[in-house]
């Protein structure tokens, strides 16, 4: 979460005794084996991408998909195979760079 999201919850006096009310700029969802995958892109647009995130990746390790989720976009980008993927940060986190091939170690 950037400094300038969170600072309205750090000018608060008590914000030490409150739970954070801001959402990050950027999650990642790593699906396990137990989720269910509609269940996870439900969480991915209702809660997330509808609550101020601007870019979200769902990875999905058994099938090899990430699906990207960005601020604006209607349906998420879907990138298939982890062998030469590698996804960006974009403009959320210039220069952030993750190879999928780090998922299949």
């Amino acid at each position: 979460m950037s400094n300038e999201r969170l600072a309205p919850f750090v000018a608060d006096p008590d914000h030490k005794d409150k739970w954070v009310a801001a959402v990050p700029e950027f999650v990642v969802e790593l699906r396990s084996t137990s989720d269910i995958l509609k269940k996870l892109k439900r969480k991915m647009s209702k809660t997330w991408m509808a609550n101020g995130v601007l870019l979200g990746w769902l990875v999905d390790p058994k099938k090899e998909v990430v699906y990207i989720y960005r601020q604006g976009q209607e349906e998420p980008e879907e990138v298939r195979g982890f062998a030469t993927s590698v996804l960006s940060g974009e403009e959320v986190l210039p220069g952030f760079e993750f190879p999928l091939v780090e998922l299949n170690l």
